[in-house]
């Protein structure tokens, strides 16, 4: 079980993460990389609704008359892992760009990858198997 010591570490990479992105942001005077930490914010979501969809959803629905349901799971972790590349590759593309400086580009994807970790963090230690995510 998780307790005190998970929250405050949880909570300090959290505001590591976002600290490097606004960073990587105003030093360099470019507000483009703070799209890391929102695709990174957003990514787990399809998980949660495909494994919520798979499950039956507590009601009705229009998958609920088959049992396998692997599609509909394989799908939510297919776009989760987009949205996970594109975090990394967003600031890496800008950076090519010329948009933003390379110094930026390595405080982004660190700023980012610090906040995609703490949420499957919380995910890991808040979240059990037998819960539904919604």
């Amino acid at each position: 079980m998780a307790g005190m010591k998970t929250i405050i570490g949880l909570a300090s990479l959290l505001a590591t993460g976002i600290l490097l992105t606004i960073l990587s942001c105003a030093l360099y005077g470019n507000w483009l990389p703070i799209l890391v930490p929102l695709t990174y914010m957003v990514a787990p979501l399809p998980n949660m609704f495909c494994q919520r969809i798979a499950s039956g959803g507590g009601g009705r629905d229009i998958w609920s008359d088959s049992t396998d349901h692997r599609g509909v799971v394989e799908t939510g972790y297919f776009i989760t892992s987009f949205f996970v590349v594109s975090g990394i590759g967003l600031p890496y593309v800008l950076s090519h760009a010329d948009i933003i400086a390379s110094e930026a580009m390595f405080l982004s994807i660190a700023g980012g990858l610090l906040v995609y970790g703490t949420i499957l963090g919380y995910v890991h230690f808040f979240i059990s198997s037998e819960e539904p995510y919604l």
